[in-house]
């Protein structure tokens, strides 16, 4: 199996070394380019057409939530993963709104985060359970639920009682496994109820999801 290729962008060169460092201590995975900052970044990516970036958000020229946002534009299938501080909270929205399909603090451990690069490159979505709540905090701080009048039309398929729950888990950031666990399901079960919610609320990922459903009035 051939290793799952990474760029790193990120306007601190130390950043950029320490992440190379880590990662390629990781028979699975290969640091092939790296960027200072989100411009370099887009031209990067589309030059290597790496299997994951991880983009700093914070930085010169272009930030990271714009450069996601281009990056998707141009390769809808782009794995882009969020490395950033608690300060930037104020961006993550913003990011995951952008195509971003996970969302980690740079505080993470190398193994988090290897895991997290692999969780992507495997289809899936990987947002810290704690960040994940403060998202859905955040979101209805800023979207408090329309009144049911002025709510969106219904789904033309309605989820079922057991999507619903498993949909609010997901939004709590609870990932397959651990949803399969608080259920008694099989995790292969609720991989499929996952895909399932997704193509009826139309939503490319998790995060997509758990923001559609609150602007339905679903959570």
């Amino acid at each position: 199996m051939s290793a799952i290729r990474v760029m790193l962008v990120d306007d601190q060169r130390l950043m950029r070394e320490g992440l190379r460092t880590l990662l390629d201590l990781e028979e699975d995975i290969e640091v092939i380019g790296e960027a200072g900052n989100g411009e370099e970044g887009v031209a990067a990516f589309l030059a290597l057409r790496p299997d994951v970036a991880l983009m700093d958000v914070r930085m010169p020229v272009l930030d990271g939530v714009q450069a996601t946002r281009r990056i998707v534009a141009a390769d809808p299938d782009a794995r882009i993963i969020i490395l950033t501080t608690f300060d930037d909270d104020e961006y993550v929205l913003e990011g995951l709104r952008a195509g971003a399909l996970g969302y980690l603090l740079k505080d993470v451990g190398v193994t988090e985060l290897a895991e997290a690069i692999r969780a992507v490159m495997r289809g899936g979505v990987l947002i810290e359970p704690s960040v994940a709540r403060k998202v859905v905090a955040e979101l209805a701080r800023l979207r408090p639920a329309p009144a049911p009048e002025a709510r969106p039309a219904a789904l033309v398929e309605p989820l079922s009682e057991r999507e619903l729950e498993i949909l609010r888990l997901v939004a709590a950031g609870l990932t397959n496994r651990d949803i399969a666990q608080r259920l008694f399901l099989a995790e292969g079960t609720v991989k499929n109820y996952v895909t399932n919610i997704l193509g009826k609320i139309g939503a490319r990922d998790r995060t997509q999801a758990a923001i559609a459903a609150r602007e339905l009035g679903l959570l």
